[in-house]
C-alpha cells in the first residue's frame, strides 16, 4: 500500500479501530455504499481484539481500504508469543486472543501489515494536504484526544505541513480547528466506548475548501 495518494476530489470515508469486529465494520460499509462513498481510508487498529481478524482483513481489500498501522497492527509481527508472561487473567486472555490473532492471520497477512505506512498523505484538488496516521503526526504511537489542551495537540502536531490531520486511537470521535489546522479524530469502528456504535467520517473536497462530516451507525 504506498504511502502518497493521486489527487482527491470525491467524497472519502474515513475509519479507525475495527479491531477484528466484522460486524461493526460491515455496518460502516453498508452504509458507506447507499451513500455511494468507495474511497476508504482507515487510520490502523485493524484486527486485533475482536473475533473475526482474518475476515476484517479480506474485506478491507475487497473494498480496496488504504490503511495504516497501529500499535495493535505492529505489535501483530513485533511481539514474539513466546516471549509472552502474562501475570494475571486478564493478562492470559490477552495473551491467549494475541496469540489465536497470529494463528488466525498467518504469516503473509502478518508480513503485509508489517508493510503498511505508519502515515498516509492525500493531496486534495484546494491544494491543501491531509495526512493520516493511527496516532499523531510526531509519534505514531501517541494519540491525540478529545480532553486534551490546545498547546498538548499542537505539540503533536509539530511542524508537520498537513492542513488536516485525521487520525485515531482514543475511540472518541472529535475536531478541532488550530490555527488553520483542522484535527479529525475518527473515533472507532468497532471498540467504540459506547457500545454496538461504529463510527466513521466522511471528507468532501471542494475547489475551495473539505467540509468536515462525523456519523455513526448502530449494529
Amino acid at each position: 500500500m504506498p504511502a502518497k495518494d493521486s489527487l482527491a476530489a470525491r467524497p472519502m470515508a474515513f475509519l479507525s479501530d475495527v479491531h477484528g469486529n466484522l460486524r461493526a465494520l460491515n455496518a460502516v460499509l453498508e452504509d458507506l455504499e447507499r451513500r455511494e462513498i468507495s474511497a476508504i481510508f482507515v487510520a490502523g487498529d485493524l484486527l486485533f481484539g475482536g473475533d473475526e481478524p482474518l475476515e476484517v482483513w479480506k474485506r478491507l481489500r475487497e473494498v480496496d481500504a488504504r490503511c495504516v498501522r497501529g500499535l495493535s497492527d505492529t505489535a501483530l509481527f513485533m511481539v514474539d508469543p513466546n516471549t509472552l508472561s502474562p501475570g494475571n487473567d486478564e493478562e492470559r486472555s490477552m495473551a491467549d486472543r494475541f496469540i489465536s490473532t497470529r494463528k488466525l492471520l498467518g504469516d503473509l497477512v502478518v508480513e503485509r501489515i508489517r508493510r503498511m505506512p505508519e502515515r498516509l498523505r492525500i493531496p486534495m484538488v484546494d491544494g491543501s494536504e491531509i495526512v493520516m496516521v493511527h496516532g499523531s503526526p510526531s509519534d505514531p504511537s501517541r494519540e491525540i484526544t478529545h480532553d486534551m489542551e490546545d498547546r498538548e495537540i499542537a505539540a503533536l502536531i509539530d511542524d508537520d505541513p498537513a492542513d488536516i490531520v485525521v487520525c485515531g486511537g482514543s475511540h472518541v470521535p472529535f475536531r478541532r480547528e488550530l490555527e488553520g489546522v483542522f484535527v479529525v479524530n475518527v473515533g472507532s469502528v468497532g471498540a467504540a466506548p459506547e457500545g454496538r456504535t461504529a463510527h466513521y467520517t466522511i471528507l468532501t473536497p471542494h475547489l475551495d475548501r473539505t467540509d468536515i462530516t462525523q456519523e455513526w451507525t448502530e449494529y
